[in-house]
């Protein structure tokens, strides 16, 4: 049975997003000339500032694009749906967002991203930009704990983002802003439930089969398997469970350790169940002595229309504090 989707052609719907998005929001954005699929702040890059880049396939927004701006991402690089972008718009963004500092890197922990930034990377080092690169791997469902530079980079993207963007924005070095970024990414845990698939817009066919009273704890947000597949559970249920692999990781916290939660929706669960599920995340959350400091509640890295939701945890310092509290303006994003 095929999907409904309001697109045109499934061969153009990214190129048409992406005019509709830069048509929204004219004020936030732009694109590098001869290249629509490098978006660059207008207010972001600047002299002296390290730039930060980020990117990958579509399909998840308000991620990739929504999170550039002034205080956050200087560019984003777009690839097709689910699949990275190829090396030259991901150079076009650097070039865009190279305030003399040094460009940082940062995406999910994705084979065909890695190769693709990498080539970029190396073609920056012929114009004397100094690039460095910091992955995502916040989902602990995707791989055990001895083997995390195997996981990868899912909804904690908001914060990791978030620290070195700020980083970027008070001039922190290069060599600080990538500390930073490394920093937030190793005290970020996210863990997801998928209830039913997405579809693509080339196919309008669902890209995995789940039954109707079936829900999988620990999918990818591109139809990754997860870790189990069972009876569909309670709001309660489900979110005990996700916590539970969350702060089993976390292992180091203690009563009165900070935190920043994101409650996050995969594509089309309703704000409705989603706060739901914030409520139960309050109170184990302060049962574990655990003290919310910010939280955000609804599609912030999402997997098309897929039904389902992600629970992140940030385990905050100080540091990752202010910089999770810098102001930031975004195109979908602002604080």
């Amino acid at each position: 049975m095929k999907t409904k989707k309001l697109i045109n052609s499934g061969a153009d719907a990214v190129d048409e997003m992406l005019e509709g998005i830069l048509a929204a929001h004219p004020e936030h954005l732009y694109a590098v000339d001869d290249m629509p699929r490098a978006i660059v702040a207008k207010n972001g890059p600047r002299n002296g500032k390290v730039g930060l880049v980020i990117g990958g396939g579509s399909g998840h927004e308000p991620t990739f694009l929504g999170y550039v701006g002034k205080g956050l991402a200087d560019a984003a690089a777009i690839g097709n749906v689910f699949a990275s972008p190829p090396p030259d718009p991901i150079v076009a963004c650097a070039k865009a967002a190279d305030g003399g500092a040094g460009v940082l890197f940062m995406y999910g922990n994705y084979a065909g991203d890695v190769m693709n930034f990498d080539m970029a990377a190396e073609l920056l080092g012929l114009d004397d930009i100094e690039v460095r690169t910091v992955l995502t791997t916040d989902d602990v469902a995707s791989a055990p704990p001895e083997q995390g530079n195997k996981r990868r980079g899912v909804a904690g993207n908001v914060f990791i983002f978030k620290a070195a963007g700020a980083a970027c924005d008070l001039m922190y070095s290069l060599e600080d802003v990538e500390r930073v970024a490394r920093h937030a990414n190793s005290r970020t845990y996210t863990m997801g439930v998928a209830l039913s698939p997405c579809s693509l817009p080339q196919t309008l066919k669902p890209n995995f089969l789940i039954g109707e009273d079936e829900m999988e704890i620990g999918m990818g947000i591109h139809g990754e398997p997860g870790v189990a597949r069972g009876p569909l559970r309670s709001a309660d249920e489900v979110t005990d469970q996700l916590l539970d692999g969350i702060l089993g990781e976390m292992g180091a916290a203690e009563a009165g350790d900070r935190v920043a939660v994101l409650v996050n929706s995969l594509g089309s669960t309703p704000m409705m169940e989603l706060y739901i599920m914030m409520r139960r995340v309050k109170a184990r959350l302060e049962d574990s002595g655990l003290l919310i400091h910010t939280s955000l509640v609804g599609n912030y890295c999402t997997s098309l229309e897929m039904a389902g939701a992600s629970i992140t945890v940030m385990h905050l310092d100080d540091e990752l504090q202010e910089l999770i509290d810098h102001p930031c303006d975004c195109a979908m994003f602002r604080k």
